[in-house]
């Protein structure tokens, strides 16, 4: 007759058993080069290729979810807009109603308009830009089509300490130029002294 010792001591080899063929039949999902998504015992190869992008410099460390933070990187959107312009100001409301994250570029001097037909071909404002494709004038309902299009979601998902970066202008002022060197400047200051005479006249 079994004691009830050795009935604990088969359970736990019997537990110990399962636990290790559990973990053995763990799988592994991978997705390959072209597409393919396998499953596997064993882990996929820790060199595996990984694509990264990088978010443009004025939405870096907006704490964007992941799936926002994919369709900024793939599909980023810039707004061109101007000074007393009642349309731009109504597509930027748009944009941050729906939570969008953008770049706005702001077309005030001659510099700023040079810039922006080199992108639009002409001064139409505002002009809204998604990935490589450009909408002039501001049209609510096309502009709603076109970022569901980019995979932008109709409703904000924005965590609530997100903060919009400040507008630049479309044609950034040069860096100030560099100070002289101290040595230059005082060589470029002191006057030369006049070479003495050598008695010639001409």
């Amino acid at each position: 007759m079994m004691t009830f010792n050795k009935k604990i001591l088969i359970c736990s080899m019997l537990s110990s058993i399962f636990m290790a063929t559990a973990a053995q039949a763990q799988l592994y999902k991978s997705v390959g080069p072209d597409g393919k998504v396998t499953y596997s015992d064993q882990p996929p190869p820790a060199n595996q290729k990984v694509e990264k992008k990088k978010l443009p410099d004025t939405l870096e460390g907006g704490n964007l979810p992941p799936e926002l933070a994919i369709v900024v990187a793939k599909n980023p959107v810039t707004l061109y807009s101007a000074n007393g312009c009642s349309p731009c100001n109504d597509g930027r409301n748009l944009l941050k109603s729906q939570g969008i994250p953008f770049n706005e570029k702001t077309v005030n001097t001659a510099a700023d308009q040079e810039k922006m037909k080199q992108v639009s071909g002409d001064l139409q404002m505002p002009l809204l830009v998604i990935s490589n494709v450009k909408f002039r004038g501001y049209s609510m309902d096309e502009w709603k089509d076109a970022l569901s299009k980019a995979g932008y979601p109709a409703t904000s998902k924005l965590p609530k300490d997100y903060r919009y970066a400040a507008a630049e202008p479309a044609a950034p002022p040069p860096p100030p130029a560099a100070p002289k060197a101290p040595d230059a400047a005082r060589q470029a200051a002191t006057p030369q002294p006049k070479k003495p005479d050598d008695g010639f006249k001409f």
